[in-house]
């Protein structure tokens, strides 16, 4: 029927979450890795996929067991080392740069002390690394630390914006901070995590499986009637 798709009741972020967390199983929070070892692995995703970026960062921390061998290593070796994340002559001479600025601030490389400062305080930090933007930032947070921040990626972002949760001229970096703020801070890592499954398995950038898709009766993109 004409009209019908605009009279649907908007998707919020509370309906995400119940119908996601139905369709997809509860999710449940835990340390993955270390804080600087969450940094420099999200470095190593950047432009590539987890799998690359995996096998570059399990080669690194074999060669150099250490973060300061890791900094002292010549740029050429590293990049040979890290060639598997692909992009290793920038993220090489990017991953040595933040180590010594952290080395700099802490010189036991322990992370841990972010997890007692505001939100926005541990962003700002991360973010005054060289290479480390909202996203890293916020995965480093949420991964290592079980802080309330909201990475956003290709995924997350597409299924934000199908959905209408953010609007058309929202930004990659601005829809960290919205998308976050749409939930209650304990409820953010499970957002983002059925987010990026809804993303990967229903909806999908080419081919969207809206005749499956738990949110279908809301979405304003569902080509559902």
């Amino acid at each position: 029927m004409p009209g019908t798709r605009s009279r649907r009741p908007k998707v919020t972020a509370s309906f995400v979450l119940e119908r996601l967390s139905a369709a997809y199983g509860e999710v449940k929070w835990a340390p993955r890795l270390d804080p600087v070892d969450e940094l420099i692995f999200t470095v190593l995703t950047q432009h590539t996929s987890d799998l690359n970026a995996d096998r570059a960062y399990r080669a690194m921390r074999a060669r150099y067991p250490r973060w300061a061998d890791v900094i002292a290593a010549e740029p050429v070796e590293l990049a040979s080392v890290i060639r598997s994340g692909g992009l290793a002559n920038q993220k090489s001479v990017r991953i040595q740069r933040i180590l010594a600025i952290i080395r700099e601030r802490r010189p036991d490389f322990d992370l841990r002390f972010l997890a007692g400062l505001p939100l926005a305080e541990t962003k700002a930090w991360l973010t005054s690394l060289p290479g480390v933007g909202p996203k890293t930032a916020a995965v480093t947070l949420a991964f290592s630390l079980g802080m309330p921040a909201m990475p956003v990626d290709t995924h997350i972002f597409r299924v934000a914006r199908r959905t209408r949760l953010i609007g058309p001229r929202t930004s990659v970096d601005d829809a960290h901070d919205r998308l976050e703020a749409m939930v209650a801070p304990q409820e953010v890592y499970a957002f983002h995590v059925l987010l990026i499954q809804h993303g990967r398995r229903t909806c999908k950038a080419r081919a969207p499986r809206c005749d499956s898709c738990a949110l279908a009766e809301r979405c304003p993109s569902s080509t559902v009637p």
